[in-house]
């Protein structure tokens, strides 16, 4: 026989079984101890624990929670002023995920740094480290983005990464940095003794070099514009933002989302990414290539 209906003792004898067995359920994860100082705040209902350090989150409670996890971007790369401007970097891998469910144990948060923007004329940028929130039975990982294409590296797997770096200026528009599946986007292409392409962003390809004028990079997401909204992080509500070609007489515009700016004409350097965004490094001519902005990790409890 079905059991339509329980006793008020029965089911407060149910309520706190489920709570002494760790029963998630609709709960909200209950967070006892963190370590790497991240910093907390609270907004419409929600904790926010920010980490822009790697560090540790322990739950006293099992329960449900959010996670955001973005990579490192990557470096942009510089070239020589004779033949063109440097590439940006692409942005880093973005991971909103949302309700899961987690139990009483402490997980370990990474947060990637940002790729190296290149120092010598010729060789591409570095790929962004790779940020992750390690739970028992939940893994997510945003993997860096990847560097700038250089002079010499027409051939070679290179600019690869959570969104593809900017493709080198003396390709003749055939190299272009690679996205991995399911991250983020390609790397515009450069244009032959022009300028360098953009670094792809979360949201959108960077963009092509054209004429002395290199490609902006590729627009990053704010699928995640209350979270920084809430933590004042990101670049106006933005995240993951490609970093921006250098041209002759023009450079391009890195992504929303903390892309940096490229680098005009000779002896400019390109523009850092923005700090704890994801976002590319911007391209250089005759000077260095932006180092890509640091990822970040935030976990949300109600």
């Amino acid at each position: 026989m079905a059991v339509t209906s329980m006793s008020q003792s029965s089911v407060s004898r149910f309520a706190k079984s489920n709570r002494v067995s760790g029963f998630a359920g609709p709960y909200p994860a209950v967070v006892s101890a963190t370590t790497g100082s991240p910093t907390v705040s609270t907004s419409g209902g929600f904790t926010y624990y920010t980490f822009t350090g790697s560090g540790s989150i322990t739950f006293g409670r099992a329960g449900v929670c959010d996670v955001l996890v973005v990579g490192g971007g990557g470096g942009g790369s510089t070239l020589e002023g004779d033949i063109g401007g440097g590439s940006g970097g692409g942005a880093g891998g973005f991971s909103l995920s949302e309700q899961i469910m987690v139990t009483a144990v402490a997980c370990t948060v990474t947060v990637g740094a940002g790729g190296a923007g290149a120092t010598s004329k010729g060789p591409t940028g570095s790929t962004g480290g790779a940020s992750s929130f390690a739970h028992l039975t939940n893994y997510f990982e945003a993997i860096g983005g990847g560097g700038g294409i250089g002079w010499g590296d027409f051939a070679n797997p290179v600019g690869v990464g959570a969104s593809g770096g900017g493709g080198a200026e003396r390709s003749n528009g055939d190299t272009v940095g690679l996205s991995l599946a399911h991250y983020g986007n390609n790397g515009g292409t450069g244009l032959n003794n022009e300028a360098g392409g953009g670094g792809g962003g979360a949201g959108a390809v960077g963009g092509n070099g054209s004429t002395n004028t290199g490609g902006d990079g590729g627009a990053g997401t704010d699928l995640a514009s209350v979270w920084a909204t809430a933590t004042s992080t990101g670049d106006s509500g933005f995240f993951c933002g490609g970093g921006a070609g250098s041209g002759n007489t023009t450079a391009g515009t890195g992504g929303s989302g903390g892309g940096g700016n490229g680098g005009t004409g000779s002896g400019a350097n390109g523009a850092n990414g923005a700090v704890n965004t994801g976002g590319g490094g911007g391209g250089s001519e005759d000077a260095n290539g932006g180092n890509g902005g640091s990822g970040i990790v935030i976990v949300r409890v109600a």
